[in-house]
């Protein structure tokens, strides 16, 4: 029997996606991407996420999926992430060329910020071959946040980067064997960038005297903000190879944007500062930046060994090449602010296996490798300190009724401690004003999750 579609509300929609404007998600994925998008799937660490299907979240993973998905699923789910990063400084200093005098020993604290992800998917039956879902998440993000007298200051302070992503798609069963789905994601992002400028430094490599103004003696601020819309696709494909075996192929396309706003000066209270900042047109001012976020090719195998076991894994590809360079344009005078960044592709590789005792109860457990794109310490900002990271996963499902189901999934990150060196090369060098960041950190991330899914039939 066909069954009647019953679309997701468009009040429900805006207030998820209003809820998502209001949380700074940090980054968890490697780069700044965010995985956490499916409870069920953390439970696993993610593997067979192109293939399983479990529930409404294949909007996201894979959406040729919602093809083996019965009558009208709804879900809700949240992520509570806790990452932490600290850094330890050795030895960093301000350029040789500025005297090279030690920044001090403030450590910037703990940089990870707690937040809170939410997740909401609709998935419907337009007739017994064409299903028609909806997503609203957050794949990208991150949050740092330091001491402001770090000695990191001059690279950065504070760092935000929120999204939203609307994904309405659409999944066709061609036969037995085959199924395939495309969407559409309307994304929108906006950022918010601080961090010191040593005026004295400036100063000084201007031709002024230490015994006017000297490094470190007088700083101000300046802090970037702007936003802007993306317009991307997810397509997907499906095969059952066996009755118990089926394989899934996603992938998600790169998105660009061109993000608008503003930037606004702090100048310490003296007549050199001030001066210097007149000269190099550090005055409040529009700002520009282009973001491109990378595209994701998965290819997942899920099998089900019998009423008990299933097993699950998963390779996915990210172009985080597609990111060279963080650059903000001025609409001032001032040149323009660049963190090279020379990111490389990277892989992400997982295994995962659940095991429903009964018809009601089901457990997970997986683990995962996530390679960092950042190639080496030279190249790593404070912004991010991103790191190779190994996940170890766990999670259960309790079906209360035909209608009515909650999963719980919990995964501790290990991230390689990352190394960071950013040392100025001289005269024309993007970081000659920053200084020379040297040092490691250790970092970690906890996720909890929780979800609701209604069924109706």
């Amino acid at each position: 029997m066909p069954h009647t579609p019953t679309y997701c509300r468009p009040r429900d929609l805006a207030i998820v996606t209003m809820l998502l404007g209001l949380v700074s998600p940090p980054s968890h994925g490697s780069g700044f991407s965010i995985i956490e998008q499916s409870v069920a799937g953390l439970g696993n660490a993610f593997a067979g996420g192109a293939a399983s299907a479990e529930d409404a979240s294949t909007v996201f993973f894979n959406p040729a999926g919602m093809s083996r998905l019965h009558g009208r699923q709804t879900l809700v789910g949240a992520h509570i992430i806790v990452p932490s990063a600290k850094f330890q400084n050795q030895g960093s200093s301000i350029t040789s060329l500025a005297g090279g005098s030690s920044l001090g020993s403030n450590n910037g604290g703990d940089a990870g910020v707690a937040a809170a992800v939410p997740n909401l998917y609709q998935v419907v039956a337009v007739n017994q071959k064409l299903k028609f879902g909806i997503g609203v998440s957050a794949p990208f993000g991150l949050k740092t946040e330091y001491n402001p007298g770090w000695v990191g200051r001059y690279y950065a302070i504070d760092s935000s980067l929120q999204t939203v992503n609307i994904n309405p798609s659409l999944a066709y069963r061609v036969n037995s064997k085959w199924s395939v789905g495309a969407g559409i994601a309307v994304q929108y992002a906006k950022a918010d960038l601080s961090n010191a400028i040593d005026y004295g430094t400036l100063y000084v490599l201007g031709g002024g005297s230490p015994s006017n103004l000297a490094p470190q003696a007088a700083d101000g601020t300046v802090r970037v903000t702007g936003d802007g819309w993306g317009v991307g696709a997810n397509l997907g494909v499906m095969y059952q190879a066996t009755e118990r075996t089926r394989i899934g192929l996603a992938y998600r396309s790169r998105i660009r944007y061109t993000l608008k706003g503003d930037a606004r000066f702090t100048t310490p209270a003296n007549p050199y500062a001030a001066g210097t900042a007149s000269k190099l047109g550090l005055t409040n001012t529009g700002a520009s930046a282009r973001l491109t976020t990378p595209d994701t090719l998965s290819l997942s195998v899920f099998n089900q060994i019998n009423t008990h076991w299933a097993v699950m894994a998963d390779i996915t590809r990210t172009r985080w090449s597609v990111l060279n360079e963080l650059r903000v344009k001025f609409n001032s005078s001032a040149q323009d602010s660049v963190i090279t960044t020379n990111w490389r592709d990277t892989n992400r590789y997982s295994v995962g296996a659940s095991y429903a005792p009964n018809s009601r109860w089901v457990w997970r457990a997986g683990v995962a490798y996530d390679q960092t794109p950042v190639p080496d310490a030279q190249h790593r900002s404070p912004r991010i300190p991103d790191g190779n990271r190994t996940w170890l996963a766990f999670g259960f499902g309790y079906k209360q009724s035909d209608n009515l189901r909650f999963d719980v999934g919990y995964a501790h990150l290990f991230i390689d401690n990352p190394k960071i060196n950013k040392t100025d090369t001289g005269v024309g060098s993007e970081d000659l004003t920053r200084g020379n960041l040297v040092g490691t950190y250790n970092a970690s991330v906890d996720i909890v999750s929780a979800q609701a899914q209604w069924s109706f039939f």
